[in-house]
């Protein structure tokens, strides 16, 4: 199996930014292919950004590309997703996902999720 634990969420006001942080355990993280979801409330999830298992191919969707970048570090097992120029559309819980074949996740719904880190932005 396969754990996941995000941290860095907050409250931060229209425009500044937050780095989000998402650590695994369990298996070999460099074997993983992960990404970032996020949920507002009253709203389906929404698939943000993926990265393959080497970290030399992403995948944005339309509403984080020039805004948001992710990355990992396979050193230290970690997942990152560096949020710039935040909105107030962006306030939701964000959720960082593993699937098993080490490939870019484009969505969909990938075998591990960790807890979530409630992501606020005020106007």
């Amino acid at each position: 199996q396969v754990q996941l634990v995000e941290s860095g969420g907050g409250l931060v006001q229209a425009g500044g930014s937050l780095r989000l942080s998402c650590e695994a355990s369990g298996r070999a993280f460099s074997t993983l292919g992960m990404g970032w979801f996020r949920q507002a409330p009253g709203k389906e999830r929404e698939f943000i950004a993926g990265i393959n298992w080497r970290g030399d191919t992403t995948y944005y969707a339309d509403s984080a590309k020039g805004r948001f970048t992710i990355s990992r570090d396979n050193n230290i097992d970690t997942l990152y997703l560096q949020m710039n120029s935040l909105k107030p559309e962006d306030t939701a819980v964000y959720y960082c996902a593993a699937e098993p074949y080490g490939r870019t996740v484009r969505g969909g719904t990938p075998d591990y999720w960790g807890q979530g880190t409630q992501v606020t932005v005020s106007s």
